[in-house]
């Protein structure tokens, strides 16, 4: 009997330590999601080194029933409504870290400039979207309102403009995003992105 007791107590406390670490996980998990959605600029940037343009960068959660899903807009601030990258980010979380899934539409053009009425995208399927298998950005919490991660080395396929591969270097905070993108051939040089440091944008 005693033992049997034991062994209750046992469990108990076991699901007791889960479930308060997964209420944990899930706080945080909502806290970047939450930080990460939002319209970016990356003006004061570009007027301070011609070298960087002044980039919109839109963050709209859709697909809530669903999990994290961010529809992800970027283009040059005068041009939005001809964005240079459409993508769908799914942010979840594994242990102590946060990945962004990257997915392309397979009709991009269809779905620019919706984020003013985002319910439209809950006419998206996955059938209308494709995962940049080994282009996930792995993110850890450094602190609050904080994560900071990177992609792979080397997972990530890229061809344009002679590349090989890309490299992706993100740090969230509560009101701006830094995002290095860069791409290089099989060589390991340089062929395309910023080459002084990444980008830097901040919330409208």
């Amino acid at each position: 009997m005693k033992k049997t007791i034991v062994l209750l107590v046992a469990v108990l406390l076991t699901v007791g330590c889960k479930t308060s670490q997964n209420q944990s996980d899930s706080t945080e998990l909502k806290e970047l999601v939450s930080i990460m959605q939002g319209h970016y600029s990356s003006e004061k940037q570009a007027l301070a080194d011609k070298d960087y343009y002044n980039i919109s960068l839109r963050m709209t959660p859709i697909w809530k029933s669903k999990g994290n899903y961010l529809f992800v807009e970027q283009a040059i601030f005068d041009k939005q409504d001809k964005p240079y990258r459409v993508r769908i980010y799914k942010v979840s979380q594994r242990g102590n870290e946060f990945i962004s899934e990257i997915y392309t539409l397979k009709d991009e053009k269809a779905w620019i400039g919706k984020w003013a009425t985002p319910e439209v995208y809950d006419q998206l399927t996955e059938a209308d979207i494709e995962l940049k298998s080994g282009c996930e950005v792995v993110l850890k919490r450094t602190g609050k309102n904080r994560f900071e991660g990177a992609t792979g080395d080397k997972t990530c396929p890229s061809e344009l403009r002679g590349a090989s591969w890309a490299n992706s270097k993100v740090t969230v905070t509560e009101n701006t995003i830094h995002s290095w993108d860069q791409g290089f051939d099989k060589d390991g040089k340089q062929v395309w992105g910023a080459t002084k440091g990444g980008y830097e944008f901040i919330k409208i």
